[in-house]
């Protein structure tokens, strides 16, 4: 998938307030909310309903949840941070990643943060040392 196209469909979300397990620009939504938001926009419908899944990100009744999903929905890439990127991040000292954005540039990438909405932010070394994956959206299908 174009990064483009992919910077695109996140920016479209920005000033979306924060909703724990919502989905919808302009009403509502959280980090996973925002990436599935914009998958929408690029391919239609979901990929696979969404669990339940508690907004404390110390639960620990699926902690891997968020990384198996992007194994299995989206593709791993390495090296350095590029625009069109899903980033994964640990918080809080945690092993496996609670949070995710999409990155806009090298730089920079839009998240779903709690009391500020969707907001687009700088890479800072803070969130850079906790970014534990990056991913790419896979190809659109013909």
């Amino acid at each position: 998938m174009s990064p483009d196209r992919v910077v695109l469909a996140a920016r479209a979300w920005l000033g979306t307030p924060y909703r724990h397990r919502a989905s919808r620009p302009g009403a509502g939504c959280d980090c996973l909310g925002l990436l599935r938001g914009v998958w929408r926009t690029l391919y239609g419908a979901e990929p696979a309903a969404v669990p339940a899944y508690r907004a404390d990100m110390r639960a620990d009744d699926n902690p891997e949840a968020l990384r198996l999903a992007a194994e299995r929905f989206l593709s791993a890439e390495t090296g350095t941070l590029a625009a069109g990127q899903v980033v994964l991040f640990r918080l809080g000292g945690l092993d496996e990643p609670r949070h995710c954005g999409i990155m806009v540039s090298e730089s920079r990438f839009i998240h779903a943060q709690e009391h500020l909405g969707v907001v687009e932010a700088n890479m800072t070394p803070g969130w850079a040392k906790r970014v534990s994956g990056r991913y790419r959206f896979p190809a659109a299908s013909s």
